[in-house]
């Protein structure tokens, strides 16, 4: 019998079983060990599952996405290729439309204006307000101004420039101030609307002008009476109206309002109530020739030199022109320039705060360096601050650029009904076929696909300039 049966020296102890009598002590693992779990779990299932969590956390994100985004997109493109009633298939007729029609046309051509213009003046005004407001104590009271109306509403906006833009001075700053500058240099007409009655001693005299029916005579006093102001119109220093006085060799004569108020008042006798026409004008005419003129004063009295003996008098057309009331700012004109300068209004503090953002990283030591190689602050600005500025004012123009595709608010509140078409963009005029009692889908929708092709670009730019500054 051998000893090795009974657990000799010899013997070979079991697997799991350590010589010394320990357990044994497991090694590291390797990646072909599988996953701590054990062998019934691989790598692969780990991945699986957190791919699943996340699409699980992603659905309700890419469901909102599909039903908002994709779904608008797809179906926009398919309903381009119908007729206006959906049901037949138009092909290309639509598109065509939009190059074909003047009205479309001239909302391309807007929105052509206001991509090259908006974007520039705004980041333009917005580099200029940032750089000056460095070097201003009050630099931050300032920037809190022109940003302000960051926090109004396009409708708003809208609004306060529709009054902005009003027609009538007293109720239209722009035009208050236009008319107020222009009558500082320039005289207005006073009487617009005045005329003569069939017994006043005048007649027309073409142009719109009014002259004598006789010929006037030194020493004979001339009534020169109109009708057809308010009261209320006329200037308030003119005076109670007085008959002239007969001059030696001079022609005089008086020019009144010949109305009196509450009535009594008698055609061609000045009463007492009765004002003095002051400033109009008078010219002695001599077969077609002015041989002299003379400017009434308060109470309506003018002198006329001996050389207007014999002569008819003549009230020129300048005394009844319309006065000036300013700019037809919401015309066909400029309605255009006009809402993008609310534009600006509104996003000039926009760029200037992203723009005084990107000063504020600038490295001052090269600044300052071009100052001590004697570079003055224009060269410094130019050559300086601008190139290491042309990320930031990439970005505000780029976002500018997408932001005035899509502009619609402030066209369709601020353009007047007569003006509408010229403001026309294609936002607007997406707007005006989509709805409404002849609304067209068809081409609503191919102005849509439109507008998408146009802003892809720009889009597609701002990707690439992310990416390479993501890489820097």
């Amino acid at each position: 019998m051998t000893t090795a049966a009974a657990g000799g020296a010899d013997a070979v102890p079991p697997a799991d079983k350590h010589p010394s009598g320990r357990p044994p002590v497991p090694g590291p693992r390797t990646p072909s060990d599988g996953p701590a779990g054990g062998p019934g779990r691989s790598r692969r299932s780990v991945t699986g599952t957190r791919r699943f969590i996340a699409a699980l956390f992603l659905a309700p994100a890419l469901v909102l996405l599909g039903a908002l985004v994709v779904y608008p997109i797809v179906y926009s493109v398919y309903r381009s290729f119908l007729d206006q009633a959906g049901t037949g298939f138009a092909g290309l007729d639509n598109y065509k439309a939009l190059f074909t029609d003047d009205t479309i046309r001239t909302a391309v051509k807007n929105n052509a204006i206001w991509v090259v213009l908006a974007p520039t003046v705004s980041t333009a005004l917005g580099l200029i307000f940032a750089v000056l407001t460095e070097r201003i104590r009050w630099g931050t009271a300032f920037k809190l101004v022109v940003f302000m109306p960051m926090a109004i509403s396009m409708l708003a906006a809208g609004i306060i420039f529709r009054l902005v833009y009003d027609a009538a001075p007293e109720r239209g700053i722009a035009n208050a101030v236009w008319v107020g500058v222009h009558d500082t240099f320039t005289e207005s007409a006073g009487y617009p609307k005045a005329h003569p009655l069939p017994v006043h001693p005048l007649r027309a005299g073409g142009g719109g002008s009014f002259v004598t029916k006789a010929p006037v005579r030194a020493g004979q006093p001339v009534l020169l009476p109109l009708v057809g102001v308010a009261p209320a119109k006329m200037p308030k220093d003119a005076e109670p109206a007085k008959a002239a006085k007969a001059g030696s060799g001079e022609v005089t004569g008086t020019a009144w309002l010949d109305f009196t108020r509450g009535g009594g008042g008698r055609p061609n006798v000045i009463d007492v109530k009765e004002l003095g026409l002051k400033g109009i004008k008078v010219e002695a005419v001599k077969k077609g020739e002015v041989v002299a003129s003379a400017t009434a004063g308060a109470d309506g009295t003018f002198t006329l030199p001996a050389a207007a003996d014999g002569a008819e008098l003549r009230l020129p057309a300048s005394n009844f022109k319309e006065p000036y009331n300013g700019v037809q700012w919401l015309g066909p004109t400029l309605v255009t320039p006009g809402i993008i300068g609310s534009y600006v209004w509104m996003w000039a503090g926009f760029a200037m705060v992203l723009i005084a953002a990107g000063l504020a990283g600038l490295p001052r030591e090269l600044l300052e360096a071009a100052r001590v190689d004697g570079a003055n602050e224009w060269q410094v600005f130019r050559r300086i601050t601008v190139p290491m500025l042309a990320p930031v004012l990439a970005v505000v123009l780029v976002t500018l650029m997408i932001n005035v595709l899509k502009i619609f608010d402030l066209v369709f509140i601020i353009a007047p009904g007569s003006s509408q078409d010229d403001a026309n963009v294609l936002a607007l005029q997406l707007y005006r076929s989509s709805f409404g009692t002849d609304a067209d889908l068809g081409i609503g929708s191919a102005i849509a696909v439109l507008l998408l092709l146009l802003v892809l670009p720009v889009m597609y730019i701002n990707i690439r300039r992310i990416r390479k500054e993501g890489r820097r």
